[in-house]
């Protein structure tokens, strides 16, 4: 009897797995084994019935010439579709698609405009690559305070590079007052995400600080 029941359990934990593996994962597990002519069986009839998860991933595909020939202005096609509903990723896309100028004119304004959608939505990249773009004056008027701010709000989304822009920022006083605590505090940050930029910086600005101060940023 101990027997039977097992048996049926397990058969039921293979029928909530199956259930529970869709078109997406499929794909996606095709993908990410390097299989794209498996994850194009997936994406491509799912991305024609107005998938934007499936349309994200034909784009990419289509980009980076995976299982297709490469072909920009087919994965601009797939990243517009997708991003028209609030695709994240595809919006962040599209906006390198023309920030870089590939399948389109090279256009800083549509970039930045795909970029403020994506960072609405939270994207830490979008954040930083606006950030970027005001640092650079790229497409806008340079701005060290906005580009201060935007990499402010990557940084907190753990954004290693734009940690260690910020904590630069902060010990030249570049867009902000100057104060070493936070440069050491937002350095230590990206050095702890893995930026090893950051590591050589912070030791740096501790060179510059007083003991106390290093005590304050490390508690911070």
């Amino acid at each position: 009897m101990k027997r039977l029941l097992l048996m049926a359990m397990a058969a039921l934990l293979l029928s909530i797995g199956a259930a529970c593996s869709g078109p997406e994962e499929d794909g996606d597990a095709a993908y990410y084994r390097h299989d794209y002519a498996a994850a194009l069986r997936v994406f491509r009839p799912r991305a024609a019935q107005g998938n934007a998860a499936a349309q994200f991933r034909l784009g990419s595909m289509y980009a980076n010439g995976q299982g297709v020939a490469q072909d920009y202005a087919e994965a601009v096609k797939w990243y517009q579709l997708a991003a028209k509903q609030k695709h994240t990723d595809s919006e962040l896309s599209l906006g390198t698609m023309y920030f870089k100028g590939q399948g389109v004119a090279q256009d800083y304004a549509e970039a930045m405009k795909w970029y403020r959608l994506a960072a609405e939505r939270g994207n830490a990249e979008a954040n930083f690559l606006l950030g970027e773009m005001y640092g650079s004056g790229q497409g806008v008027t340079q701005d060290y305070a906005d580009a201060a701010g935007w990499f402010r709000e990557a940084a907190k989304r753990r954004h290693s590079k734009a940690q260690f822009n910020l904590g630069l920022m902060y010990a030249s006083g570049q867009g902000v007052r100057q104060d070493l605590v936070r440069a050491y505090l937002w350095l230590s940050l990206g050095a702890a995400s893995g930026d090893a930029d950051a590591v050589k910086n912070r030791d740096s600005v501790a060179k510059r600080m007083a003991p106390e101060q290093i005590a304050e940023a490390q508690k911070l």
